[in-house]
């Protein structure tokens, strides 16, 4: 199991919200330190892989349970 820094629940939230909030919280992160996002938006895996690669963070884990993805990333 992969721990983590901080938390983020974007549960109900719809896109782009769950990425935006996850970016901002991402902005108040030291490199290396990591954050898990809860999210239920069926578009989540597609968008946090995409964020991951394109802003330089590193998608440690994404899982999917009973409707919630989870994702950890760890800081650039």
């Amino acid at each position: 199991m992969t721990q983590w820094d901080r938390e983020l629940d974007a549960t109900g939230l719809a896109c782009p919200l769950p990425i935006l909030k996850c970016k901002k919280l991402l902005n108040q992160m030291s490199s290396g330190e990591t954050v898990r996002v809860l999210a239920t938006d069926p578009g989540a895996p597609a968008d946090f892989a995409d964020f991951a690669q394109q802003s330089g963070h590193r998608l440690l884990d994404s899982s999917e349970a009973e409707g919630v993805y989870r994702f950890v990333l760890e800081k650039a």
